[in-house]
Order: structure tokens, then C-alpha cells, then sequence
């Protein structure tokens, strides 16, 4: 976990200390990051997997889990938003409502499986929990976060058009012009569907995060099935990218964190609801999740544990690591599902620390960045002692 804090500590202090960056520049090494560095490293990481060799019932596990999570959240949000319309809070409640639930679904179920849980699983259970991982996050990488950028793209849309014109701030006539022109938008946006689906569409369309695992998922098709080499200077290419990923996210939040009057700026209950989340709710999610398809034993441990692992580093002479938000593979890049324990590895997962990733996309989009960011920082610190908890809780089950 040091390399991790020393970017942490380089970025914090660039600003605090140094004052090597202004705000803005800071958003621009975020962007960096946000549109480089994370979908170089997501298509790397994809691009060396087995697709051949997956374990569906611990994949299909992993996503009911995520499902139980997104309709508790949305239950929950449409509770409030009633009683919020009841008090006469209106729409603003139904606003703030969807947007705790991208932040609470990013809290309770997209973890660091990688950078943490790798290595230590691999310690624990061996090399077929590491494949196991590495099978998860690989899903993560190419479904729920694409998932979560959609689910920005559609708050920042709606939050636009819900938003009163800005009033003109002068008699010119550009300036009149402009104030016409948004609220000829926002008035069309609020008449029809459309030009919200529009434009949520194009924003996803380019993003580069959601083409990276697909594209890296779709070359380690052909690899693995035709038998092809990735050309060295391709793959030098994409690595000399990929490998920034971890580090610059980490600087990232390390400016974000040297911007801000403290350090826990979410305040101390919003940092309790953020831990309980991530080592209660998404590992109870998990359970279920593993329950319901009949995963028992290792396996089992396993999906509960990785939920909060996927931030720590190995280095071993059988796995190769991608100093990048969540990648860890064996030497050779592929996944077997070749385990007698498929069936009890699954709970483990559930509590690793935070996904750096999503502080990442919340920055980028503005929402509730301060607690992801926490959620990190203090998660990762509290991962192993969790996890040696939950290791030892979960021995007694069978």
C-alpha cells in the first residue's frame, strides 16, 4: 500500500506545499486520468484474460449482488423522494435521490479487487481465487463502470434541464442571444425525452472508457482462440500508458484532497455511512448474492472478501502486476476455472477497499467526490484489518 500514499503524498503536496498547481490544472490531471490512463489500463488488463476460462456461476453471483444493491438503493431513494414531496421538498429531493444512489452503488459494490485483494487472496487461497478476481474485475471493468458513466451522463442531463435558464448578466446582444438559445434548450428538454436521450447518448458514445475492456475483451478473443501474438511494440505501447493508471489516480486525489480546508471533508458521518457500505452492505449483498446460486465453502469466503481487496500490490514470480486502478494477472495473462473450491470464494471478495476508479469519475463529473476520495484513502487503510476479520469470522462457516 506505500507506492499508493506516496502519490497520494506527492499530489497533496504538489498543491498544499508547493503550489505547483491551480484548480484548474488540477481538473486537467484528472481529465488525464479519467480519458487516458484508466482506458489504456482497462483495455491491457482485459486484453490478457482467458475468456474461454470464465466461472459464470461466480460472475452471475457478483451480479445479482450488484442488482439486490441498485434496487435496495432505488427503494430507498423513492422512499425519501415521497416524503420529500410530502414536506414539500419537490424535485429536488427526487434529484438528490437518484444521485445517492450512483454514489451509494459505487460505495457498496465496486471495490479495489486488484491492487488489494490479489495479492492477498492469492496468499490465503492460492492461485485459483487470484483467477477468480481477476474474473470479476475484468466484468467490472467492462460492464459496471461503463454502467456508472451512464448513469452520470443521465444526472448531468437531467440536472441541466431541470435547471432554470442562467438570467443575462447584460444588454448585449450575444448575451441575450445565448439566454435564448438555453432556455429555447431547457424548455425542448422538458417537453420531450428525447433530446435528453440525445444527448446522454453522444456523451457516452464518446467516452473512452466504455470501447477500452470491450475492445481489450474482444483481442483476447482472438489471441486466445487463434493462437496471436500481440505485436511488442503495440503492447509497449499500450503498457507504457496502462501503467500510469494507479499512480496518477492516486496524484489525482491527492490534489483533489490538498484543494479542500481538511482532509475528511465529507464530515465524520458521511465517513461511518461510507465504511458501513463498503464492508457491511456490499459484503451482506454479496451473501446473498452467493447464497441464492448455491456457492459454498472457499468459494463463498472468497465473494465476500474480495469486496474490499482490489487496492494492494504484488509482486511474485507468478503474477504480473499493472501499477493501475485494478490489475493483476498471472504471468501469462489467463484465468482458469479450474478450482475444486469454485464454490466458496465468492463472500470474500465483497469486503475490499474502495475502487480508485470511481473517485476518478466522481471528480470528473462533480458528485460527492469527497467521500469516494475518503472512501478510499481510509478503506484501504482498514481493508486488512477487515479482512483478517472477516477471514477469521468466516472459517466458522462451511
Amino acid at each position: 500500500m506505500a507506492p499508493l500514499y506516496f502519490a497520494l503524498g506527492l499530489g497533496y503536496g504538489s498543491v498544499r506545499w508547493w503550489r505547483l498547481f491551480t484548480a484548474d490544472q488540477c481538473d486537467a490531471v484528472n481529465r488525464l486520468v479519467a480519458c487516458f490512463a484508466v482506458p489504456f489500463f482497462a483495455f491491457d488488463f482485459a486484453a490478457r484474460i482467458d475468456p474461454f476460462a470464465l466461472s459464470y456461476r461466480v460472475l452471475a453471483a457478483d451480479a445479482l449482488s450488484k442488482l439486490a444493491v441498485a434496487l435496495a438503493l432505488a427503494a430507498c431513494a423513492a422512499a425519501a423522494s415521497t416524503r420529500c414531496c410530502g414536506s414539500g421538498g419537490g424535485k429536488r429531493g427526487g434529484g438528490g435521490g437518484f444521485s445517492w444512489c450512483i454514489t451509494g452503488f459505487s460505495l457498496a459494490t465496486l471495490n479495489n479487487t486488484l491492487v488489494v485483494g490479489v495479492p492477498l487472496l492469492d496468499a490465503m487461497y492460492g492461485k485459483w481465487a487470484r483467477d477468480l478476481i481477476v474474473q470479476i474485475s475484468v466484468v467490472q471493468t467492462i460492464v459496471y463502470f461503463p454502467l456508472l458513466l451512464l448513469a452520470f451522463e443521465v444526472r448531468r442531463a437531467t440536472t441541466a434541464a431541470a435547471a432554470p435558464p442562467p438570467p443575462p448578466t447584460g444588454t448585449d446582444d450575444d448575451d441575450v442571444e445565448d439566454g435564448a438559445a438555453a432556455a429555447a434548450t431547457a424548455a425542448a428538454a422538458r417537453r420531450s425525452l428525447w433530446p435528453l436521450v440525445r444527448a446522454v447518448w453522444l456523451k457516452v458514445a464518446r467516452n473512452p472508457n466504455v470501447y477500452a475492456g470491450v475492445l481489450g475483451v474482444a483481442w483476447a478473443c482472438v489471441t486466445n482462440r487463434w493462437h496471436v501474438e500481440t505485436p511488442s511494440i503495440i503492447e509497449g505501447s499500450v503498457l507504457i500508458m496502462s501503467k500510469t493508471g494507479v499512480g496518477l489516480s492516486m496524484f489525482s486525489m491527492g490534489l483533489f484532497m490538498a484543494l479542500q480546508d481538511k482532509i475528511i471533508v465529507c464530515g465524520a458521518g458521511l465517513t461511518v455511512l461510507g465504511m458501513a457500505l463498503r464492508f457491511v452492505a456490499g459484503p451482506a449483498a454479496t451473501a446473498v448474492g452467493a447464497f441464492a446460486l448455491g456457492l459454498r465453502g472457499d468459494l463463498l469466503r472468497l465473494a465476500i472478501i474480495q469486496a474490499y481487496t482490489h487496492l494492494h500490490e504484488i509482486h511474485s514470480p507468478s503474477s504480473f502486476f499493472l501499477l493501475s486502478p485494478e490489475i493483476c494477472l498471472n504471468s501469462n495473462g489467463c484465468m482458469h476455472d479450474t478450482s475444486p473450491h469454485d464454490e466458496t470464494a465468492r463472500d470474500e471478495q465483497a469486503a475490499l477497499p474502495q475502487s480508485i476508479t470511481t473517485f476518478v469519475f466522481a471528480k470528473e463529473y462533480g458528485l460527492h467526490a469527497e467521500i469516494l476520495s475518503t472512501a478510499v484513502i481510509f478503506g484501504t487503510l482498514a481493508s486488512l484489518p477487515v479482512l483478517i476479520v472477516y477471514y477469521i469470522v468466516l472459517g466458522f462457516i462451511r
